[in-house]
């Protein structure tokens, strides 16, 4: 029997009858993959916790830990504490420590559990940096506390250094001081100002060029402690054009260092590649993505028959997942935590629509509907009879009976 329900339509001004189409997702692909997968994880709140929400993080840790095993089920590895866990939009250092902390300590007991934690100066405010020195300072604590876990190290992007930078070259002596000191290879993320507008000009210049080419002199004068780079722009001919320019020695196995997509509108093309270059690298991406926490099942089953030579299945599967990403990942594209909890709460990995922050209201009810029709026809709702029941849920609190 189908299924049907009430949702706003696109203008917001009427409602409109939506049956439901989709399938499940499918079961993964029984085949190691070909290419290095991270899912940005979210982090599940508590709702029960007596705190001010907008003043204080609470972690549910029993759901947020579980839905780390579940990614790692999936073939999928864990990239901990980033922005999709709301790193610097209600989660705080302290917290993500404890988070990175229990992951690491989980880790220990999955076979083949890859994680890669988020390591940033968050907890410096911007207006309390005087000087490179002190982002230098607040990086290498952070680094200190999450290297004593024995956890690989993402470097992500700081606001307070683009707050004290005065050019390039404060980010050359900043990148190259900490990659000199890194136990191991460590991933660099380039964040976009879409994404946090605080991080607008980085690498000391707004031209996306000249900033390219700052990140990757520092990437060639330490390729042997760069596993890859994370970019974050949402412009897939920068990305390719920099994938290019990487090198070919390097990186966490000697054989060069990877650009990992963080592409969450061309992901899928950007995954596929377009085979051309000096080496393989050259010619694909890996992948780092925030996307990958909402459409993990398919991502999964696409990666395994993209690792069995399928790239038609790879893209039938994926493929359909792209327009509910760029609707996510739409701007004011910040708000995309979101609707990657929104999905996860739909598909029964959380009991509530609740946020770190308050997070969840920075999202219209327009937009929710409109991301279960996309998620539906994406074949992403594991339980339809969930799914809608808890859609009819959302809207019954916001007076849509």
């Amino acid at each position: 029997m189908s299924l049907s329900l009430s949702l706003p339509a696109r203008d917001g001004r009427t409602l409109a009858s939506y049956t439901l189409t989709g399938t499940s997702p499918p079961d993964p692909a029984p085949a190691a993959f070909t290419r290095i997968a991270y899912s940005a994880a979210h982090v599940v709140a508590d709702p029960l916790a007596p705190v001010d929400p907008w003043q204080t993080a609470a972690v549910d840790w029993d759901a947020t830990l579980a839905y780390r095993r579940y990614l790692w089920s999936l073939g999928l590895g864990v990239a901990e504490a980033m922005d999709t866990a709301q790193r610097g939009m209600g989660l705080d250092w302290p917290t993500s420590l404890a988070l990175i902390t229990r992951t690491l300590e989980m880790a220990r007991d999955v076979p083949g559990a890859q994680v890669a934690s988020g390591c940033g100066t968050d907890h410096l405010d911007p207006a309390d940096a005087r000087s490179v020195d002190d982002v230098i300072r607040a990086y290498e604590t952070q680094m200190e506390a999450i290297e004593r876990l024995g956890g690989k190290l993402i470097l992500m992007a700081s606001r307070a250094l683009a707050r004290v930078a005065k050019g390039p070259e404060d980010y050359v002596r900043v990148y190259t001081r900490l990659l000199r000191q890194a136990r191991q290879p460590v991933i660099l993320h380039w964040l976009g100002d879409m994404f946090d507008p605080a991080l607008a000009g980085y690498w000391g210049t707004a031209d996306l060029d000249r900033a390219t080419a700052t990140a990757l002199e520092i990437i060639a004068a330490e390729a042997g402690k760069v596993d890859g780079i994370k970019i974050s722009l949402l412009d897939k001919d920068r990305e390719i054009a920099m994938r290019r320019q990487l090198p070919v020695t390097g990186g966490n196995d000697g054989q060069g260092v990877r650009m990992y997509t963080g592409d969450d509108f061309n992901y899928a093309e950007l995954i596929a590649g377009d085979g051309q270059g000096a080496q393989a690298r050259h010619g694909q991406s890996d992948a780092l993505l925030g996307i990958f926490d909402a459409i993990a099942p398919v991502a999964s089953a696409a990666l395994g028959e993209l690792a069995q030579g399928r790239i038609d299945r790879f893209h039938a599967l994926l493929g359909p997942t792209v327009p509910l990403s760029r609707h996510i990942f739409q701007a004011p594209t910040r708000y995309y935590k979101t609707g990657v909890v929104f999905m996860a709460w739909l598909n029964g990995h959380q009991k509530h629509f609740s946020m770190v922050g308050g997070q969840q209201s920075s999202r219209s009810l327009v937009h929710l509907a409109e991301l279960f029709r996309l998620a539906d026809q994406a074949n992403l709702l594991a339980w339809p009879d969930l799914a809608t029941h808890r859609m009819r849920t959302l809207l019954a609190l916001h007076g849509v009976e």
